[in-house]
């Protein structure tokens, strides 16, 4: 399991509960074990209410150079979110930065009602499925008219006036990344950068930032009825091109969800950007791998040769 996950004590999290929600009294602690970088849990009290506790890291070991401020991050878009668009976004009950009961930033949030689309597709219809991967495509291009003038994470003061500039930024912390922890990555830098200049023409049609949730995959969607009834994780959203979300990947490119967001088809440059996504998305999966100290090798196998088929 993941060394970002901050697990607590029932003692420690009866205390936070007690900050948060004074005069509740906790009726069952249950961890939430799908994530896979923060820890989360599942609070239900006594007066038949519950909440959704998230605990960052209580320091940034297991996190790449493109992890920054992951709390603040989700923090920043889910209101982004909320105040912009028409899907539902959870609640902010309580968020505390103070680290005195607990070592890692935490946040209490909305149960956002239904279930999570990775663990119930599988007893899903086509007819449903087309259903939920169209609202998904449409919640994503609702995110894309957040705008913004400048590129960057949200977790981050650090902005750039070119969208070129912020994926190179990207590309070259994972670079680094890999070399501190002598990963292989298959190719050297100079493959990597000397093939993205090729392409800087690609990025300049560019010229403003949107809100993009970055890791929108099945497991960070709840659905209730066959419809989506909420969005979790926003912890990777950054101030990007909407085609850098993980529903426009190579893996991961259904039709159903580009009817819903509104393009099917792509231009020369869009599709030279998007391969530079899928670029950076592996390498991420690659890289992680070894910062999280996972046990079981198979997502860095799986992500390299991917990596070497868009290389």
């Amino acid at each position: 399991m993941a060394i970002t996950k901050n697990r607590q004590s029932r003692e420690t999290i009866s205390r936070m509960a007690k900050e948060a929600f004074p005069g509740k009294q906790i009726a069952e602690i249950k961890e939430l074990t799908e994530g896979m970088c923060n820890v989360t849990y599942d609070i239900a009290f006594e007066d038949g209410t519950e909440s959704i506790l998230k605990i960052a890291a209580k320091d940034r070991r297991g996190n790449t150079s493109n992890e920054v401020n992951l709390m603040r991050a989700e923090i920043s878009a889910m209101k982004l979110a909320s105040e912009n668009c028409s899907f539902k976004v959870a609640d902010i009950q309580y968020y505390d930065t103070s680290n005195t009961i607990c070592d890692g930033n935490y946040f209490f949030m909305e149960k956002l009602p239904g279930d999570n689309y990775h663990l119930v597709k599988g007893d899903m219809s086509e007819e449903a499925i087309a259903m939920v991967d169209t609202e998904i495509g449409k919640i994503s291009r609702e995110l894309s008219q957040v705008k913004n003038p400048d590129f960057g994470f949200l977790g981050e003061d650090k902005r750039f006036d070119s969208l070129f500039l912020f994926v190179k930024y990207m590309l070259e912390n994972l670079i680094s990344d890999a070399k501190k922890r002598d990963i292989d990555i298959v190719y050297n830098e100079r493959t990597f950068i000397d093939q993205l200049e090729k392409d800087k023409s690609a990025f300049e049609a560019v010229k403003e930032a949107s809100l993009v949730h970055w890791d929108m995959w099945e497991g960070n969607v709840f659905v209730k009825d066959g419809h989506v009834s909420g969005i979790i994780d926003w912890e990777r959203a950054l101030w990007g091109e909407p085609f850098m979300d993980d529903r426009f990947r190579l893996h991961n490119r259904g039709e159903h969800f580009l009817e819903g967001f509104g393009q099917t088809t792509f231009s020369e440059d869009e599709l030279r950007r998007m391969r530079w996504y899928d670029i950076i998305l592996y390498l991420t999966m690659m890289i992680e791998v070894f910062y999280r100290e996972f046990e079981d090798q198979g997502q860095y196998f799986w992500a390299r040769e991917m990596l070497e088929k868009r290389m």
